[in-house]
């Protein structure tokens, strides 16, 4: 029998994405917003210029908490857990037993035993059942289930959502909403502050190249600060904007850059690697890869006219010409 097809699913700004006139497509299970009425050059360019948002309620936050939180983490992320500060973050990836790459994503410190995972939304579900099965093993439970567990793990992706503002702007118009409490926040640090009248967890990260926030509000206000922010002059972006600016900022997708084919030692983020953390599940086999290196390496190429390198694409690398050839009229 054919498998039932699973329901589009929304984020918390769905409504106001329709409103402004947004090309609504699916992307991962979720009905997103490509562009605006603007076009996608000109979201590009107010986040190369100016401040752009863009909503990324759809990406999956998982909060770890408990005192078994570090060391659980530490077996199953390439971080050295012990040494994250508080209110500090680290980009890593997530790989299994044999070194493949499961997904890239960030780790945030919220206190001492409280940790904040934002993993890509075209993974989040495979992502969440490996870590729910894995953390099995370190006694976790529901949030819900009490105080006294090791591990509990809460999915905060349906309650809370993420607008990334990002630009040369964003800090100072984010600063106006929060009286200056955004701008005290540190590039890969986490902090809290009352953005526009709204309660919110502010991440200094991003995925454009450009400075500014990940702003994660509740859900049921996540309209009403979108709203406000545009009032600022910060301009509404979608994924085809979003997949611009990190392929201009050189910045990796998992599932087009990686997959669980790939190891970080061929993929070139072995600097994002920690090996030497008790019990972590992938150190012997990419200890093992890194000692044999790898038959091949991901490379970055650069486009030498206009437009953006697409699926499907040929690659050529050139023979140098013999002498005298190529030369002539219409080389």
């Amino acid at each position: 029998m054919p498998h039932a097809a699973q329901p589009v699913k929304r984020t918390p700004l769905y409504d106001t994405h329709v409103r402004a006139g947004a090309r609504m497509v699916p992307f991962a299970g979720w009905d997103m917003p490509v562009q605006y009425p603007q076009g996608i050059i000109s979201e590009v360019r107010a986040v190369r210029d100016s401040a752009g948002m863009c909503d990324v309620s759809h990406m999956g936050r998982v909060e770890f908490s408990g005192p078994g939180a570090q060391s659980f983490l530490g077996t199953v992320l390439s971080v050295d857990m012990a040494a994250l500060g508080q209110g500090r973050s680290k980009y890593h990836v997530i790989c299994n037993e044999q070194g493949g790459i499961i997904d890239d994503a960030i780790v945030y410190r919220l206190g001492p035993y409280t940790f904040l995972l934002v993993i890509n939304a075209g993974n989040a579900d495979a992502d969440l059942a490996w870590l729910l099965r894995r953390a099995e093993r370190h006694g976790a439970s529901s949030a819900a289930g009490g105080s006294g567990q090791a591990l509990r793990i809460d999915v905060l992706s349906e309650r809370v959502a993420m607008i990334a503002v990002q630009g040369p702007k964003a800090v100072e118009t984010v600063d106006r909403l929060s009286a200056g409490a955004a701008s005290a926040i540190r590039r890969f640090s986490i902090g809290e502050a009352d953005v526009a009248g709204t309660p919110c967890r502010l991440g200094r990260t991003g995925y454009t190249g450009e400075d500014g926030f990940e702003i994660m509000p509740p859900a049921e206000r996540a309209a009403e600060l979108w709203s406000k922010l545009a009032a600022e002059g910060v301009a509404m972006c979608g994924l085809g904007a979003r997949d611009v600016l990190r392929l201009e900022a050189g910045l990796m997708l998992h599932g087009n850059d990686m997959t669980v084919e790939n190891n970080p030692i061929e993929a070139g983020l072995e600097r994002f690697l920690f090996l030497d953390g008790p019990g972590y599940l992938a150190a012997a086999a990419l200890k093992r890869i890194k000692a044999q290196g790898t038959p091949r390496v991901l490379v970055g190429f650069k486009m030498t006219g206009a437009g953006i390198a697409r699926h499907g694409m040929s690659i050529v690398k050139a023979s140098p010409l013999p002498p005298g050839e190529g030369q002539g009229e219409g080389a």
